[in-house]
Formats: C-alpha cells, sequence, structure tokens
C-alpha cells in the first residue's frame, strides 16, 4: 500500500511506500526536503502537515515539541503517512542529481591547528565521481554498526581532497579514536553527502552565519562556495569558541575579509585567557547578534554547533527580531553517545 504527498506550495507530489517516512520517499523520488540528523533530534526537517494525517513515530521531544503538533507540525525524518497528506515545507533545489553513496576513504593528512581539533584530509578511490554541495555532511561507518557524522569543511569546486573537522570531547570514542590512533593512510568508510544545511541561492537577502567550535566547518564550506561562485550578498559570520585558541582556521577568515567587499567578521569569546588580551566581544554568540541587529526580519541566518545555541537564536531571532521562521537554517550538533 502506497499513499500519496503533495508538497506546497511547489505542488510537486510523491507516493510514500510501506514503512517509510516521508522524508525517505521524498529523497527518493529527487525531492528536496530539509533534513539533519534522519533521527528526530534535530528538528532540521519539521514541517505542517496541511492535510490529512501522519504517524509522528519515534523523535525527541526537544525537536517536536506538544505545542508544535498542535500547530499541525511533524518531523519529516519519522513521520508515516495515514492515507494520502499535503505538507507544506520549502524545498531545496540541487538534490534531484545528487546521488548517496558509500565509499572507501584514505586519510591523506591529520592537521592539529589547536590542542583540540583535528582536520581530516580525506582522499577518495581514483577516478570516483561525488558530488555534494557546500554544507552537507558524511556519515563515517563503524565496526561495530554505528555512525559519526561530521560537515564537510570544503566547497565542491575544491574537492580533490575531502575535510573534515573534528572536536575532541572527552569520553568519545571516536574522537579519542581519531586523535590517538588513526595514522596517516588509514582506511575509513562512510556515506554521503547527506543533510540539507546548504546555502538558498534564490536569494538575495544577507546573510549571518552564526558558528559554535567546529560549527565552523559547513559554513566554511558555504563561504567557501559563495566566494567561487561570486556571490556578492552581504556575509556575517559570527564565530563562537570559548578562547581565542579556539579560533583554529583564523587565517583563512583573515583571507575573506580582505577578498570580500561585503563580508565582516565578528568572533565572539565566552571564556577568553590573560594570555589573550582579548578586547572583543565575550559572552553567548548568539546574544552579540542581538546586540548588532535590532531587526533580522529580511535576513537569512545560518547556524552551526551545540543545540542550545541553535535553539537560542532561533527563540530570540524570530520572537525579537522578526526574523522568518523558514529563514532560519540550521545543523545543530547531537550527542551521538560515545
Amino acid at each position: 500500500m502506497s499513499f500519496q504527498v503533495t508538497v506546497q506550495p511547489s505542488g510537486r507530489q510523491f507516493q510514500v511506500n510501506d514503512e517509510e517516512t516521508l522524508l525517505q520517499a521524498a529523497l527518493r523520488e529527487g525531492i528536496g526536503l530539509p533534513y539533519g540528523c534522519r533521527s528526530g533530534a534535530c528538528g532540521s526537517c519539521k514541517g505542517k502537515v496541511l492535510e490529512g494525517r501522519v504517524d509522528y513515530g519515534d523523535y525527541q521531544a526537544s525537536a517536536l515539541s506538544e505545542e508544535d503538533k498542535a500547530q499541525g507540525k511533524a518531523l519529516f525524518c519519522c513521520a508515516r503517512p495515514i492515507g494520502d497528506v499535503v505538507i507544506e515545507a520549502r524545498e531545496v533545489s540541487g538534490f534531484a542529481d545528487m546521488q548517496i553513496k558509500k565509499l572507501p576513504c584514505r586519510v591523506e593528512a591529520i592537521e592539529r591547528p589547536n590542542h583540540d581539533v583535528v582536520v581530516l584530509k580525506l582522499k577518495l578511490p581514483a577516478n570516483e565521481k561525488f558530488e555534494f554541495m557546500a554544507g552537507q555532511y558524511i556519515d563515517f561507518l563503524l565496526k561495530d554498526g554505528k555512525r559519526r557524522s561530521f560537515s564537510l569543511a570544503n566547497s565542491p569546486h575544491d574537492a580533490a581532497l575531502l575535510e573534515l573537522h573534528i572536536r575532541h570531547y572527552p569520553g568519545g570514542n571516536f574522537s579519542g579514536f581519531v586523535f590517538n590512533e588513526l595514522k596517516e593512510r588509514s582506511i575509513l568508510r562512510f556515506e554521503g553527502p547527506l543533510g540539507a544545511f546548504v546555502l538558498r541561492e534564490d536569494s538575495e537577502k544577507p546573510i549571518i552565519f552564526m558558528a559554535g567550535a567546529t560549527g565552523f566547518a559547513p559554513i566554511k564550506g558555504m563561504i567557501e562556495y559563495a566566494r567561487h561562485k561570486g556571490i556578492n550578498r552581504p556575509m556575517a559570520l559570527y564565530w563562537g569558541v570559548q578562547s581565542a585558541v579556539d579560533l583554529y582556521q583564523r587565517d583563512i577568515v583573515r583571507i575573506w575579509e580582505a577578498e570580500l567587499p561585503h563580508f565582516t567578521f565578528v568572533p565572539v569569546l565566552s571564556a577568553p585567557l590573560p594570555e589573550d588580551q582579548w578586547t572583543g566581544r565575550t559572552g553567548f554568540v548568539h546574544q552579540a547578534i542581538l546586540d548588532d541587529f535590532s531587526d533580522l526580519s529580511c535576513h537569512q541566518v545560518y547556524a552551526c554547533g551545540a543545540s542550545r545555541m541553535v535553539e537560542a537564536g532561533f527563540k530570540t531571532f524570530t520572537e525579537s527580531r522578526a526574523l522568518p521562521e523558514n529563514e532560519f537554517y540550521s545543523d545543530p550538533f547531537v550527542p551521538s553517545g560515545t
């Protein structure tokens, strides 16, 4: 048995088969519904059910509240239709020809820009075509069947090596393995590209990028892509970290500052060290944006980092600065355990 789904406002339609979620079926048909974790934890795929009913599936309450459900919202990565449905979602273009693959890769380089971040450079097999959009992520496929997700930090035009930024989390098995055991020329397996945290090129609105720690990675890919394409929309990067050493690729940002006339950079430190001799912005990165913008009604915001940072930004920007909900794009870090 299958049911028909109509996506508004585009009017596109697709069929959902037994045991498929709305998201799985849409991606199978090349329809780019927004999504992130695919496990009901991040809320990136949240949309409205305009007609019909769905089984909400298994999800985390932090990603879909009872108030959300009362407003007709569901998480498309978990929800299954009960009959034909009409949903509302802003589709992401460019997914139709994007093939999700499982591939081996070789660790070409391991760089350590500071004490708790590793930059991995991965090389794909010769003649292997791997297409992705700036801001997407890949899943490492581990031997125990688990997955670990990391954003691609490079732009598709510069994809001879795939670049990932991995932060060392105390007690984290995979990040501990990367920091203490992984060697150059090691072979890993991954699946990708995944996710819909990508630049919306159908808009001319000014962009605010809000990054927390290694949430800088996908935003770096987007800015490098915009730079390559000659996109000259005003862009402001707010990068929130603890101390100055955590601005681990500041040299790259300085290049953007020099070459992009409409680009501004605001680093925000939450716990600067005495040796930083910091005279810049301090506190929460979302608060720095609130302090600088009294009205976000004509902006887009792209946010990546800890869930608390993303949630605080969404709530305050939409409620007190008039940012349209559908102009807030996010990729919150979802804890994966160890």
